[in-house]
């Protein structure tokens, strides 16, 4: 008899504290059944495997809670506390705090269960790229944490050890540890006096330690980011520079790096508007290509499909089968994530980012929207997570629209750039809204114009400085006619 899978649920958090719910699907015109009340915190995550749910209160306290039955397993005092993280399967408790000396050691590492205070260091500062200081692998059987030119590996059976041995690797600013299998890690060292960037892969076996398995370098490069796929045999390296030295881009110079821990493949892949929505294989080939636009997020579906949107807009594709199973729109969303069992996708916008129209939208596996609820303000909304492998596939559930033909996606959207606006819309489809504009970008339609290839909504009248740039171009272009017309004169 085949196991009962595990019941969704979704983390709701307001200005005045967070609620969990019961997750989809929601019988018409009811709302979700509450599992948590809620309780107050200024900031909430859930542990990678779903099992513990951790709420902090800033400078004062941390509380771990059960995810099977919403209990509190341990509440920490923790006055100044600045940060906190849960490892992978929850079982330790990672917080920063206050420090007013170097003798003061200010980032600790908890085992939950018993409270107790297993590892100590100073840290004088903390920023996204190093926090948390100590990673661990999924199943926590390695952890390691940055430190100046070396990375440090610890026995998590027993951090009162210390670390027990050592990476060096001098002028080291960002590391991430591989988490499924925690096998490998990847550092990066910034450019300095006239040698290149470059990101290494180490094995994390302190014996073949001697030299990297795959190192990738390049010049115009001030910060990574670094993404593992699931079996840690590939890594996806985001290369970033503040200034595009070519001024080819008004937002610096972005370059996508691919390295393998086999050495089969190391290339690069460059990111340029609009943006083209390719799927490769692990050698970096092509497999499959859905034309250009200025699409911004992509996610894959935990049983294999992926979603896609444009401004708000959503297309939703059963990538093995190659089928279109719906569109749909989602206006405004800050995040986007298919559910654990991979039949329904939510969508949220949030505060900070937007400060009206707060909301949740969940959506089924076609695109069909099933749940809808407005905030007057809302900070997060996060399913909890779930191995896909405790649900069941979703079967007959796909309407076919037969193979993807690249050379027909590739027209259609040239077609779309190309063609002019109908004096009659479909009746079908319903007008598109404004897009939303904050106070401060309502005189940066010619930054809009470059971001989304000339698609994106200028809500309204154009502004002061795109029309002045409007009028110089035109001014030269004239200039450039009269020019033109009489060195044809002196020819004649």
């Amino acid at each position: 008899m085949a196991s009962q899978p595990p019941a969704l649920d979704i983390l709701v958090r307001e200005p005045d504290g967070f609620s969990v719910w019961s997750g989809p699907p929601y019988p018409t015109g009811s709302a979700p059944p509450v599992r948590l009340p809620k309780t107050a915190c200024s900031a909430t995550y859930f542990s990678s495997d779903g099992s513990r749910l951790l709420a902090t209160v800033a400078s004062a306290s941390a509380t771990v809670y059960d995810c099977r039955t919403l209990s509190v397993v341990r509440s920490f005092e923790l006055p100044g506390l600045l940060a906190a993280a849960l490892s992978p399967a929850g079982t330790f408790l990672q917080t920063f705090q206050k420090s007013s000396s170097p003798q003061e050691k200010n980032v600790t590492v908890w085992h939950v269960d018993t409270a107790t205070a297993l590892y100590q260091h100073y840290q004088k500062n903390m920023s996204k790229a190093t926090w948390p200081m100590v990673q661990f692998s999924a199943d926590e059987s390695v952890a390691c944490r940055m430190m100046t030119n070396e990375i440090q590996f610890f026995d998590p059976k027993d951090f009162t050890k210390g670390f027990v041995y050592k990476l060096r690797m001098p002028g080291i600013a960002a590391m991430q540890l591989a988490s499924a299998p925690g096998s490998h890690v990847a550092g990066f060292v910034p450019e300095a006096k006239g040698v290149p960037a470059s990101v290494q892969i180490f094995s994390c076996d302190k014996d073949a330690q001697g030299q990297a398995v795959a190192r990738r370098s390049f010049f115009r490069c001030s910060t990574v980011q670094f993404h593992w796929n699931k079996g840690s045999t590939g890594l996806l390296v985001v290369a970033q520079a503040d200034v595009d030295k070519t001024n080819q881009s008004y937002y610096g110079e972005t370059k996508l790096n691919y390295l393998t821990t086999d050495r089969a493949f190391e290339g690069i892949v460059p990111l340029i508007m609009p943006a083209r929505a390719t799927i490769f294989n692990k050698k970096c080939n092509p497999l499959l290509e859905l034309g250009e636009g200025p699409y911004n997020t992509i996610r894959w579906n935990p049983k294999g499909r992926w979603f896609g949107n444009l401004p708000g807009d959503m297309a939703f594709w059963d990538y093995s089968e190659k089928k279109l199973v719906g569109k749909t729109k989602a206006e405004c969303s800050v995040t986007s994530e298919w559910s654990p069992d991979g039949r329904h996708f939510m969508t949220a916008t949030t505060a900070p980012r937007l400060q009206i129209d707060n909301g949740i939208k969940i959506f089924d596996h076609n695109g069909s929207l099933q749940f809808k609820k407005m905030f007057e303000k809302l900070y997060q909304a996060d399913w909890k997570p779930e191995a896909p492998e405790k649900f069941s596939d979703i079967a007959d559930l796909t309407i076919s629209l037969g193979s993807i033909k690249i050379e027909e996606t590739k027209k259609q959207a040239q077609g779309s750039k190309s063609a002019q606006p109908s004096s009659k819309a479909p009746a079908n489809i319903a007008a598109k809204p404004t897009a939303y504009r904050p106070p401060h970008s309502k005189n940066s339609a010619d930054v809009q114009d470059k971001l989304f290839g000339g698609l994106a909504s200028t809500g309204g009248e154009m502004s002061k400085n795109a029309l002045r740039n409007k009028k110089r171009r035109e001014k030269q272009k004239e200039k450039k006619a009269a020019e033109g017309s009489g060195a044809s004169a002196d020819d004649n």
